[in-house]
């Protein structure tokens, strides 16, 4: 495991520590951050735990906070002595909080990196990075086990939820992180009721939103390097009803055409000028490769699962997504 000691000794000195996940964070990156950082309160570290937005954490994620970690942005003090960033390849994917990095290091400081996508540009003074991992929980369990930190429950289930999302439900798993699993289980994990308020669960609203969103979802056979284009468009007014969460769960139906290699889900954005703004979700069968895709419109993410931000109209963004996937490596 790359710098695995290294990391593990600049925790183990801390006494001051703010974890930051990505942007909109996904149970990976808020899993693993509420993890790492619970072990090291249990040390008694000062820590808080944050993203860039939104302001509160997401609803379907708020019980994996047993320790009280997260922090607004807004409410974060100026500046840290250590500052870890997860499941995040770039400073941009820190959002409004990209700036602290700079800070940190021009003050003297540290910023640990932990990641698994492919994408990363090593942002940080030291780095635990390996596109191998299938999720950024593998590299952090690695990591406590390195710290040799007792794997309590709550730890355990932050850890459990960002591999149970990250690899689709094990179903993307190698054997070493199914005994990963079995141990986070033995920790007391309870796996029915960690997917069940993670991902199934969802309000009514979610159907006549998804009903909409759907109506309006197109296939393109031809697309993608002939693997299949299916494509979806949610927009401002049809996700006003529902949670953030339940947009970001869309792409899961889309990809689950049989006629499409790749899914595309365009979800639009407050804008911040006069033109349009679209996060975009990029999901892969196995046929092309999505990142290099979604790195042509400054994005990025894993092979088969990324996303990027874009403005314009929706066909326009879509104009450009066909013209990048053209162009991506076949897997």
């Amino acid at each position: 495991m790359p710098n695995l000691k290294e990391a593990a000794a600049l925790l183990a000195r801390a006494n001051d520590v703010t974890l930051l996940g990505h942007v909109r964070p996904d149970a990976d990156a808020l899993g693993s951050a509420l993890a790492l950082g619970r072990a090291l309160q249990l040390r008694g570290v000062e820590v808080r735990v944050s993203v860039g937005e939104p302001e509160e954490m997401p609803e379907t994620l708020r019980s994996l906070d047993v320790g009280g970690l997260y922090v607004p942005a807004s409410e974060l003090p100026e500046s840290e002595q250590l500052l870890v960033a997860l499941d995040t390849p770039t400073p941009g994917r820190l959002g409004k909080l990209a700036p602290r990095v700079d800070a940190v290091r021009a003050a003297g400081g540290d910023v640990l990196v932990i990641d698994h996508h492919a994408s990363n540009v090593y942002f940080g003074t030291t780095h635990v990075v390996d596109d191998t991992a299938e999720a950024t929980a593998v590299l952090v369990f690695a990591l406590l086990e390195e710290l040799g930190t007792e794997i309590d429950e709550p730890i355990a289930r932050c850890l459990y939820a960002g591999l149970v999302t990250d690899t689709s439900g094990f179903r993307r798993a190698r054997p070493s992180t199914h005994l990963m699993a079995a141990k986070l289980l033995e920790a007391g994990v309870d796996p029915d009721k960690v997917v069940r308020e993670i991902v199934d669960d969802h309000p009514f609203a979610w159907l006549p939103m998804l009903s909409d969103v759907l109506a309006g979802a197109r296939l393109e056979p031809d697309e993608a390097r002939g693997f299949g284009l299916a494509h979806a468009v949610v927009t401002l007014d049809a996700a006003r009803s529902v949670r953030a969460e339940e947009v970001e769960a869309v792409i899961d139906v889309i990809r689950s055409t049989r006629e499409a290699g790749v899914a595309v889900v365009l979800k639009e954005a407050e804008p911040i000028g006069p033109r349009q703004r679209w996060t975009v979700s990029l999901r892969s069968a196995g046929g092309v490769d999505v990142s290099a895709a979604a790195g042509e419109l400054g994005g990025g993410g894993h092979r088969q699962a990324a996303g990027c931000t874009a403005e314009g109209t929706a066909d326009e963004v879509l104009g450009k997504l066909r013209e990048a996937l053209a162009r991506a490596p076949l897997l």
